[in-house]
């Protein structure tokens, strides 16, 4: 056991994380995901075209809601999605103007850090 001390909206919580080996948490019971029941990224293969800007996720978690449609022009600091990561809506934020080329996830989809969001361009 490892004791760790965290620090959350201004409390602060002593916590005890036990470390346990990969092959033990293979075997352990709970929930199991399957690829039916879970929505996945929208699939495109069009190629990207030059100049433009893939926003993708900072953090792993669920597509809460998508704030923008495919063609709609966009600038920077407008708000893209929504995401929700360990319990909490984080806002994702366009990082230049342009216009929304592509939407590479659907809601409810779940990513994982780097993965391709949005193309602006």
């Amino acid at each position: 056991m490892k004791q760790y001390r965290i620090h959350v909206n201004g409390k602060t919580y002593d916590v005890a994380v036990e470390e346990i080996a990969e092959s033990v948490g293979a075997n352990l019971s709970g929930p199991q995901s399957t690829a039916a029941s879970t929505p996945e990224a929208v699939p495109t293969s069009r190629a990207m075209p030059a100049g433009a800007e893939v926003i993708s996720a900072p953090m792993p978690g669920k597509v809460l809601s998508i704030k923008v449609k495919t063609g709609q022009e966009v600038r920077e600091g407008d708000l893209i999605l929504m995401l929700e990561a360990m319990k909490m809506e984080n806002d994702i934020f366009c990082g230049r103007s342009g216009k929304v080329l592509e939407i590479k996830v659907a809601e409810g989809a779940y990513v994982d850090t780097g993965d391709a969001l949005v193309v602006i361009g």
